[in-house]
């Protein structure tokens, strides 16, 4: 049974001291099972997003799977096969809570795709801000190969981030997406080579933890609450995020930074 191992201070060597401890990395542990989801491992996630917004010492979190074939292979069917169907939807309500948690989260989430993902990992890496995938992976929303639909807003999150026509091949047809494809449209950031999607997924972290911690907050909710609003409210939930930075100590050092042509140094205060 998968598990999340949760490992802190993992920024590269060349990082600078501030950014000591501000990344995390979590790892879906179930390698044998190509790191698929039972309602254990959601709970733990759930519980761990929540850990996280109240650290404020953390910065950035890179989630990935161990080994190297799957990121996250989806629902764990097994599992699955013996639900009833108040146990379903329960599970869709766990589901939703661990998804929208990663997406809501003031914690940037970058998803290391060391392997493949389908199904419910697929939703997983699209709940996460940023993707990086293994030049040799796939992502597919398989669903209607078994009759049922996406049921972690994948649905909803694939046409927001590819566009509505490409999502509705996508999940209709269950087509597994190569991942040079996904880059081309959008669906993962960046590629790399195998064994390499944790590392560079790092670098993304690390350049996003140097960053202010309140500023990045303010974005990401501007980004993901105001990506679904008409312009006028939108720009209303900018200026809203935008106030919140004025009067951070971060602030005034970001401007004293460039003044005085030196990294600016930053506590999220």
């Amino acid at each position: 049974m998968a598990e999340l191992l949760r490992q802190r201070g993992v920024a590269s060597a060349s990082a600078p001291d501030s950014l000591a401890g501000s990344v995390e990395v979590w790892t879906i542990q179930g390698e044998a099972r190509r790191n698929t989801l039972n309602r254990a491992l959601v709970a733990e996630l759930i519980a761990a997003v929540h850990s996280a917004e109240s650290d404020r010492s953390l910065r950035c979190v890179v989630l990935t799977g161990q080994g190297d074939k799957a990121f996250c292979a989806g629902a764990d069917l097994k599992e699955r096969a013996g639900m009833s169907v108040a146990d379903v939807q329960v599970w869709l309500d766990d589901l939703r809570r661990m998804t929208t948690g990663l997406e809501r989260s003031r914690v940037p989430f970058i998803a290391a795709l060391n392997g493949s993902a389908f199904g419910g990992g697929t939703e997983l890496a699209l709940s996460c801000d940023l993707r990086v995938a293994v030049d040799t992976s796939e992502l597919a929303l398989t669903e209607v190969t078994l009759a049922i639909i996406p049921g972690a807003g994948g649905t909803q999150r694939l046409p927001r981030l590819v566009g509505l026509g490409r999502a509705a091949e996508l999940i209709l047809t269950g087509r597994r997406v190569p991942a040079a494809e996904a880059l081309q449209i959008g669906l993962v950031n960046r590629l790399a080579r195998p064994g390499q999607a944790l590392a560079e997924a790092l670098k993304l972290a690390e350049a996003i933890a140097a960053n202010g911690p309140v500023a990045i907050a303010a974005a990401k909710a501007a980004l993901q609450l105001g990506s679904s609003l008409p312009l006028d409210a939108g720009l209303d939930l900018e200026r809203r995020q935008y106030e919140r930075t004025l009067p951070t100590a971060d602030r005034l050092e970001g401007i004293a930074a460039f003044r005085e042509k030196r990294k600016p140094v930053y506590r999220g205060e």
